[in-house]
């Protein structure tokens, strides 16, 4: 091992604590005072609608005598 990466691994070991050191030593996370609320506006119409229609069909075809 020759002494030049000795010294530059050193160096490299050196400017690495130095910059953990200006680094701050806590971080701190508070939770928000109010409570997060998520709005979930999913339209689901169109599905309903098309398994009603559907089943309808299906009602319809099964019991053809009715209609």
């Amino acid at each position: 091992m020759s002494p030049f990466k000795t010294t530059t691994k050193g160096a490299a070991a050196f400017a690495m604590l130095g910059t953990l050191a200006m680094l701050p030593g806590c971080i701190t996370v508070n939770a928000p005072e109010e409570p997060i609320v998520i709005e979930l506006n999913v339209n689901i119409r169109q599905e309903v609608i098309y398994r009603l229609a559907e089943d309808a069909g299906n009602t319809i075809d099964q019991n053809a005598d009715i209609f």
